[in-house]
């Protein structure tokens, strides 16, 4: 088991530094030495796990499906996705955590990433269902794998800012798959292969070797991070134990109690919500974005990326602020409703072009709930609970990846339009941002450089 993952107490003496200035200088090292891999890491994961929205522009003919039940069909399988992704959760963490996260994350990377090459063999809606339910738990782990990861690094007041240039990475995916994906499936043809195909072949492919990156270069903690001196080591060790330390008594710390936490389960609840309406949102804006502009894949790839640029913007001013002010639940409720409010204008708006900027809204407002949100849920977590209360917060809550493809694509049967399934995801978000103001407990940090 790695021992960098806070279990010991060191010396505050040996690692006292003698300005904020050299502790910023300790964890900029830090970031640029982690999170750019990390964030990479990220915009693979991402493009492999919603490139499925493009493929489907052209998978009905494949899947043999009847156009009446389609977008049901479609929904059920992108959603799928998350149910894999529930059960093996809270295993991969506790594993990461006695294994160590490079072999972990390696493994996980490199896994999804021969699933989501196998996608280029699929033939029916069976091998659909399956494959999308493999995939699921093929990529379990990574994300709150490098959640609970970034707390063996930063402290709790950092995290916001931290986990949103970790987050970007999923925006940023749409920013640069978009596009890429769009291309792709102008290579339909090629080599005997359709457009869907080399979608799935070629932006599953870097999962594969950046995971034997992985492999080589991230270090499991501070200790063995062979780019920080022995005191830089002994200070972020020391700050992480005396934070945790200090933590209330009343905060759960073992496992068994995180799994009745009422606290736990209240973010289970804003984190599925959130889910709801962004994987509602994702798994189907090509769809959406085609239907209005009745441009070609590679235009609206361009388009697609639209709102995911203005959401990394966003989100990355939203988790400094956070992280400045101290301040974490208001950030989430404020940054919800905006959501909320993108959605119904997105509803409303006749003009095609005007219902966009709702969307855009919509997705910077749910992007931006990210590095609040976990920063809030690290807080009061720690140790092997941490491994825990994290994987269980993210597999609970991304049941809404379930859910809201799911119920896009039945209300998109029933009703033939977009409306209703906008008002519903808007709704979700609302209720996200309303539930965010009654978590208990402490959740105020002091900001930078406050005693």
């Amino acid at each position: 088991m790695d021992n960098s993952t806070g279990s010991g107490v060191l010396s505050s003496t040996s690692a006292e530094f003698p300005s904020r200035a050299e502790e910023r200088a300790v964890l900029t090292k830090v970031t640029a030495r982690l999170i750019p891999l990390l964030f990479f890491c990220y915009i693979i994961a991402y493009i492999d796990r919603i490139n499925v929205g493009f493929a489907k522009l052209h998978l009905r003919e494949v899947l043999r499906v009847d156009p009446g039940v389609f977008s049901s069909v479609y929904g059920l399988g992108a959603g799928l996705f998350f149910i894999g992704y529930l059960l093996f959760e809270v295993p991969s963490n506790l594993i990461l955590q006695r294994v160590g996260a490079r072999v972990w994350i390696a493994r996980i990377m490199i896994v999804w990433g021969l699933v989501s090459m196998a996608f280029m063999f699929m033939k029916d809606v069976t091998m659909f269902y399956v494959m999308r339910f493999l995939l699921g738990v093929a990529e379990a782990g990574f994300f709150p794998g490098v959640i609970l990861y970034l707390t063996f690094w930063y402290p709790a007041k950092e995290r916001a800012r931290i986990v949103a240039l970790f987050a970007l990475g999923g925006v940023s995916a749409g920013v640069i798959g978009s596009p890429i994906s769009g291309a792709i499936l102008g290579l339909n043809g090629v080599g005997g292969l359709a457009g869907w195909q080399w979608l799935f072949f070629l932006e599953a492919l870097p999962a594969v070797l950046v995971g034997l990156l992985v492999v080589l270069i991230l270090p499991n903690g501070p200790q063995q991070a062979r780019w920080l001196s022995d005191r830089e080591k002994t200070w972020i060790q020391t700050r992480l134990s005396e934070e945790a330390a200090r933590a209330d008594s009343s905060q759960r710390h073992r496992l068994k109690e995180v799994f009745t936490s009422g606290r736990v389960w209240l973010l289970c609840l804003i984190y599925f919500l959130l889910n709801v309406g962004g994987y509602g949102f994702e798994m189907w804006l090509p769809t959406i974005v085609k239907g209005f502009s009745g441009q070609s894949d590679a235009v609206v790839g361009f388009i697609n990326s639209v709102p995911y640029f203005v959401a990394g913007v966003a989100m990355l001013l939203v988790g400094r602020h956070s992280d400045r002010t101290g301040e974490r639940r208001g950030h989430v409720a404020l940054a919800a409703t905006s959501a909320a409010l993108g959605f119904a204008l997105a509803a409303l708006l006749k003009n095609p072009w005007l219902a966009m900027a709702g969307l855009t809204l919509a997705f910077a407002g749910l992007k931006s709930t990210l590095g609040p949100f976990w920063a809030l849920s690290t807080a009061f977590l720690s140790g092997t609970a941490a491994a825990g209360g994290i994987a269980l917060i993210n597999s609970v809550g991304n049941l809404g990846g379930f859910f809201g493809p799911s119920l896009v694509g039945i209300i998109k049967d029933r009703t033939g339009s977009d409306t209703t399934a906008l008002f519903l995801l808007g709704a979700a978000l609302l209720g996200m941002g309303l539930f965010a103001l009654a978590v208990p407990g402490k959740t105020h940090h002091n900001p930078p450089g406050s005693s």
